[in-house]
C-alpha cells in the first residue's frame, strides 16, 4: 500500500475549482503520476473523511518557458477531480 500523502500531492484552488466545489461539489487535486483513480479515491477518503463518488483524473502536459535565449519544460503532471457525496465538503480555508 502507497502512502497516501505521497498520492495527493495539494490542492489545485483556481477561479474554475472554487466554481466547481460550490456548484457541483467537486475538489481538484494535483496527484502523482503512477496514481489510479482507486487509489486517489481511497486516499481522499482517508486523508479527508468524506466519502468519494467519482474520480476523473488528466494528464497535463508541462509547457515549454524560455528563460533568454534558453528554453526548458516545466515537468508533466496529473490532475484528479474528485466528486463528493452531496452534503460533504473539504475547506481548505479554514478560519483565514
Amino acid at each position: 500500500m502507497k502512502d497516501y500523502t505521497q498520492i495527493i500531492k495539494r490542492p489545485i484552488v483556481t477561479e474554475k475549482g472554487t466554481m466547481l466545489r460550490q456548484q457541483e461539489n467537486q475538489v481538484i487535486f494535483a496527484v502523482a503520476k503512477y496514481a489510479n483513480k482507486i487509489e486517489i479515491k481511497k486516499a481522499v477518503e482517508e486523508l479527508f473523511s468524506v466519502h468519494v463518488e467519482d474520480v476523473k483524473t488528466m494528464n497535463m502536459n508541462g509547457k515549454t518557458k524560455r528563460f533568454g535565449m534558453h528554453t526548458y519544460r516545466r515537468p508533466d503532471w496529473k490532475k484528479a477531480i474528485v466528486t463528493l457525496k452531496s452534503g460533504e465538503s473539504i475547506e481548505f480555508y479554514e478560519g483565514v
